[in-house]
């Protein structure tokens, strides 16, 4: 009976040995961040990726370094084709040379902003946790990242300001498009040293 139960307790630990092997596969890609949140009271799987700062070459040196001492990765969203999230856009004035992106670092992403090629501290648009940025968007049931930022030309934003009874003037340089995919887009807008959000359409 002994030498049974002794088979039998190997035959079960080795059966484990995979699925932990696995698990730690999984976590070894510093770029793919992964697992589990509660939606509706179930466990429910996501995937985020990232890609490093070296991915966008053009962005200034005094940029890239404040990023590397911050320890950013770029989060990428679900839909993403390409390298995405960092912009180059005249944000602060017309004709200006201006950076903004998304980093993400221990768990949190920012919305920053670089005027110029400066080495200054960046402006801080939005925060929030990984993974209230998730939602599902194949069958498969895993979540994915849905944040996404683009420039948005003056012309962009008269376009989608056009719906409204009476839309402003038409801007005078380029506005930031800060958008949950297939939701919602936000614009955000440098004017008289200050972001405001511009006025839309609900």
């Amino acid at each position: 009976m002994k030498t049974v139960l002794l088979i039998l307790f190997t035959t079960a630990t080795l059966a484990r040995i995979p699925a932990i092997a696995q698990d730690t596969t999984q976590t070894r890609d510093p770029l793919v961040e992964s697992g589990q949140i509660i939606v509706d009271g179930h466990p429910t799987p996501y995937v985020i990726r990232h890609l490093p700062v070296s991915s966008f070459p053009d962005l200034p040196p005094a940029v890239q370094l404040q990023l590397d001492r911050r320890g950013c990765l770029i989060p990428q969203t679900y839909e993403a084709h390409g390298p995405e999230n960092v912009i180059h856009a005249s944000l602060e004035r017309p004709g200006s040379s201006d950076w903004a992106l998304l980093c993400s670092a221990q768990g949190t992403v920012s919305l920053l902003v670089f005027f110029g090629d400066t080495s200054s501290q960046p402006s801080t648009l939005a925060t929030a946790p990984e993974t209230e940025r998730l939602q599902s968007h194949d069958p498969s049931g895993v979540l994915g990242f849905n944040w996404g930022i683009d420039p948005a030309t003056p012309e962009q934003v008269h376009d989608a300001q056009l719906p409204m009874r009476n839309p402003p003037p038409r801007l005078d340089h380029d506005a930031l498009a800060d958008t949950l995919v297939d939701r919602h887009t936000v614009y955000h807008f440098y004017l008289k040293s200050a972001w405001i959000v511009l006025e839309m359409l609900d």
